[in-house]
């Protein structure tokens, strides 16, 4: 796949019971070159994205009938079709329960269109991206304890095999193959993310599920460290 053909428009699904919102999503992604299909509710959603998935859904979280966190979760179980969730401001719980089921990525309410339209470009570049023959991704990057298989897309701590999001992995991958090297929040984003501006929450919410998931004390860090003033770094494991 070339890079051209990484970058060309999708098929989307917008699920919003607020008209407007709607309206205003799907005019932007249009206006990206995307056809858009608008629905209201996750039962509405789910039955059309059954007859025909498509490339990339932007979920709403507030739903009638199912929310937006169950319609992604059923999602996951059955199509691997990304998913760029919409949240209203401060629902930071809500927002970690999405990337814990394996939403792509999310934009808070009230957002910028253009901002939605650059995430939505991201996530289906990566999303397209996955697996290309011409550059195929092999070998494990191993430390004391944890081991990443790059063929398998796996993370193993002591030979256990740990659960992470797609956005999850990305990070971890960089930070290992960038050992006791210090990065701001904002190259973060522009490195793994590939955006070149953004709400740099999302690097803390996914460096916090990330030291969740690998630090045996989350609230007392020693693989991925901050580095006060600056962002984050990987501290490689003593031998």
């Amino acid at each position: 796949m070339t890079s051209s053909s990484l970058d060309l428009p999708g098929r989307i699904v917008v699920v919003d019971d607020d008209p407007t919102v709607a309206d205003v999503v799907a005019r932007y992604l249009v206006r990206d070159g995307h056809s858009v299909e608008s629905v209201r509710d996750g039962y509405e959603a789910l039955v059309l994205i059954e007859k025909n998935p498509p490339d990339l859904v932007v979920l709403d979280l507030m739903l009638p009938g199912i929310d937006g966190l169950e319609v992604c979760r059923r999602l996951r179980s059955r199509w691997p079709i990304p998913v760029v969730m919409l949240t209203a401001l401060g629902d930071e719980n809500d927002r970690l329960a999405g990337f814990e089921i394996g939403a792509d990525d999310y934009v808070t309410k009230p957002f910028s269109p253009r901002e939605l339209a650059m995430r939505v470009r991201s996530v289906l570049r990566r999303a397209r991206s996955n697996g290309l023959p011409d550059k195929p991704d092999q070998g494990v990057i191993a430390g004391r304890e944890i081991s990443i298989d790059l063929a398998a897309h796996e993370v193993t701590i002591r030979g256990k095999l740990i659960q992470l999001t797609s956005r999850e992995y990305d990070l971890l991958l960089f930070l290992m193959r960038n050992p006791r090297q210090a990065f701001t929040r904002e190259q973060l984003l522009s490195e793994v993310w590939g955006w070149t501006f953004g709400d740099t929450s999302t690097v803390t919410v996914h460096v916090r599920r990330l030291r969740e998931k690998l630090e045996s004390d989350p609230t007392i860090p020693r693989r991925i460290i901050t580095v006060w003033g600056i962002g984050y770094r990987y501290e490689p494991e003593p031998s």
